[in-house]
């Protein structure tokens, strides 16, 4: 899952990313509509989070934007603005869901879950391959009985392989998918996610393995 938040506020830019990479979800941020729109139409994206309050502009307006060119793109507007005509004004507008700062993190995840649900699109099947089993609503990550335990980047790097089990995974693609928006990340620190994840593996039944492929790119092989 990756989702798009639109806010200006650096700490709540912070807080919501630690919240939404726990949960074993990508996270992309901007801070202002015309970085909205930029990011909304190079990346695809399962939900949107959107503050109303931007400095370039009324986040009323992105969202009827969204509705206009990505009608199909759930939106959950996160806000000061608390009084019943606001809530309604952005339901109108094309909210699929409106939560009222300060709110709590929890209740936070428990509006985006219910909200992809509600999204066909974004409803995805659970991945296996040898003995790992990752379910994509959770992210959460099994070998046999038991939970295999990684961190939110190695966790969406395993996703990856194993939606394309047996077929070489391009560097570039690896690298592009698990970067946030405007912050690219390195062949080091690609290389490093995958030693952790061969590491963190090992000891494990799993009945796969992670293989370089020199100059592509990684395959995750089933070795049963």
């Amino acid at each position: 899952m990756r989702l798009l938040l639109v806010e200006d506020s650096p700490r709540l830019i912070e807080l919501v990313g630690e919240t939404m990479r726990d949960a074993g979800w990508r996270l992309d941020a901007v801070s202002s509509l015309s970085e909205a729109e930029a990011a909304i139409s190079e990346r695809e994206h399962d939900l949107v989070l959107l503050d109303l309050g931007l400095p370039d502009g009324d986040g009323l307006d992105l969202l009827k934007w969204i509705r206009q060119e990505h009608a199909g793109l759930p939106v959950l507007v996160i806000t000061a603005r608390g009084s019943v005509d606001e809530r309604v004004q952005g339901l109108d507008a094309g909210a699929d869901d409106y939560l009222v700062k300060p709110f709590h993190h929890r209740e936070l995840l428990s509006r985006c879950r219910a909200m992809l649900r509600r999204n066909p699109h974004a409803i995805q099947p659970v991945l296996e391959a040898g003995a790992l089993r990752f379910d994509p609503a959770t992210a959460e990550l099994t070998c046999g009985a038991a939970a295999v335990a990684l961190p939110p980047r190695e966790r969406s790097l395993i996703e990856m392989l194993m939606r394309e089990v047996g077929r070489v995974v391009p560097k570039r693609r690896l690298e592009t998918a698990l970067s946030e928006y405007g912050q690219e990340l390195s062949s080091n620190a690609l290389e490093l996610a995958v030693s952790r994840v061969r590491k963190r593996l090992q000891p494990l039944d799993t009945g796969v393995q992670i293989e370089t492929v020199r100059g592509l790119g990684y395959l995750l092989r089933t070795t049963a």
